[in-house]
């Protein structure tokens, strides 16, 4: 039976609740990145150990949880799965507020991790099972405008509130928010997983797999999809800047000579404003691309990246003064928009939907582990490598380095653009033979 196209109000507003959660999950995560400047220098941390606590300390209990916690997402009740992983993370960050010092915020920062891992696959999941296909890129940009959302959020905090009531204050808040906003997703509705039939008679019913069943499912459908393969590659090399960008409200205030909570109110107010522009041009122009070239998503990611390159380069080296910085700023964060809608889409159309969760959650665990953590964690290290050089300006030849490393995303999701068709086409008679 064909899929619908129809989308309820219900299911729109419940994806504008989901996307307000992924907010407060980014600004959450965000928040000691966004705080650098008040937190590095308050606790006597050096770049290495700032590194750490927002790469490998974070991202290796995130990434790790991630994958299990994506097998859950299929399994069990998801809405309150999300209401347990917001509660945790949310005290978590509360906690974080009362550090003393590296050891101390270190702890907090790992299970932080655990907590917000059940998030994104869980809500990847869910929006799969109230929006066609067809639709699943543009709902996918618009839950991720949580991230640049999130972000330019808590360089607002960090711009307006920490000057006023100082970093750990605004640790507390966030962490009591959070709490409150867990309470009110407890008592939210599971959305029936349309791929799960309570008619044990009908052909279209797909039985609960098991962990290891679902692992030899994923093994299964990376062994069959170069296109999937392909796509979460790319998604690695463009997070490697991701990484290397924790450190740029060190670089504008250390390098460029901003004030710092100046600087956190002006870059998180184009955050939010070009974050959210790419999440809709990425989500919505990526849907039309595919509908009317059959050409796979990631190729639409390509023409943004190829055009928007120079000036992720050209940016790093002239003056504040210059127009061609501020044009950069913002295109960092819409070409970080752009992103998510075409890539999160692929990946879960091109694997059976028993398993969507799984895979979202393996690719998140990629994408931080093998971007994100190397990037945040070897530009610290190399950071201070140059500063013990005595290198003019080790923030800047670190983040152009990292940058020209991200750009061989452009050659992967190429093929997986090209590729995607084959693929799916290829699974759609594999689940086809199945239900015979």
């Amino acid at each position: 039976m064909q899929e619908s196209e129809k989308v309820s109000g219900a299911s729109y507003a419940f994806l504008g609740f989901l996307t307000f959660l992924n907010l407060m999950n980014f600004v959450d995560r965000q928040l000691l990145a966004s705080f650098s400047n008040f937190i590095v220098p308050d606790l006597g941390l050096t770049n290495t150990e700032f590194g750490l606590l927002t790469g490998l300390v974070f991202l290796t209990f995130y990434s790790t949880a991630g994958l299990f916690m994506g097998y859950l997402a299929d399994t069990m009740n998801r809405t309150r799965l999300i209401a347990v992983g917001l509660a945790s993370w949310s005290f978590l960050t509360a906690l974080s507020g009362a550090a003393k010092g590296f050891t101390s915020l270190a702890i907090p920062r790992m299970f932080i991790g655990v907590g917000e891992s059940i998030m994104t696959p869980t809500s990847m999941s869910l929006l799969a099972d109230r929006f066609p296909a067809s639709k699943l890129g543009l709902a996918s940009g618009i839950y991720y405008m949580g991230v640049p959302m999130g972000v330019g959020t808590s360089l607002l905090i960090v711009g307006y509130l920490g000057p006023a009531i100082g970093w750990r204050n605004c640790f507390y808040l966030l962490g009591g928010i959070g709490l409150f906003l867990a309470v009110i997703m407890w008592f939210m509705r599971e959305t029936p997983r349309r791929h799960l039939v309570p008619d044990t008679d009908s052909s279209s019913a797909v039985a609960r797999l098991t962990f290891k069943e679902m692992m030899r499912e994923l093994v299964s459908a990376l062994r069959d999809s170069p296109a999937l393969v392909m796509t979460i590659l790319g998604g690695v090399c463009f997070h490697f800047i991701l990484g290397a960008a924790t450190f740029d409200q060190l670089w504008y205030v250390q390098e460029r000579g901003f004030d710092r909570a100046e600087i956190a109110q002006i870059t998180g107010w184009i955050g939010i404003c070009a974050g959210m522009a790419g999440n809709l041009f990425g989500g919505m122009g990526g849907d039309w691309f595919l509908r009317k070239t059959g050409i796979g998503r990631p190729m639409f990611l390509v023409g943004i990246l190829v055009i928007l390159a120079p000036i992720n380069i050209v940016y790093r080296l002239v003056s504040p003064d210059s127009i061609w910085f501020w044009i950069g700023v913002g295109v960092g964060f819409f070409q970080l928009g752009c992103f998510y809608g075409p890539t999160f889409s692929t990946v879960q159309s091109l694997v059976p939907p028993q398993i969507r969760a799984t895979v979202v959650a393996l690719y998140i665990l990629l994408l931080n582990m093998a971007g994100v953590a190397i990037g945040v964690s070897a530009a610290g290290i190399y950071i201070d490598y140059l500063i013990g050089q005595g290198a003019a300006e080790p923030y800047t030849t670190t983040l152009l380095y990292f940058t020209a490393i991200s750009f061989l995303a452009i050659p992967l999701f190429f093929f997986a653009g090209r590729r995607f068709e084959t693929d799916q086409t290829k699974l759609t008679a594999k689940m086809q033979s199945r239900a015979i």
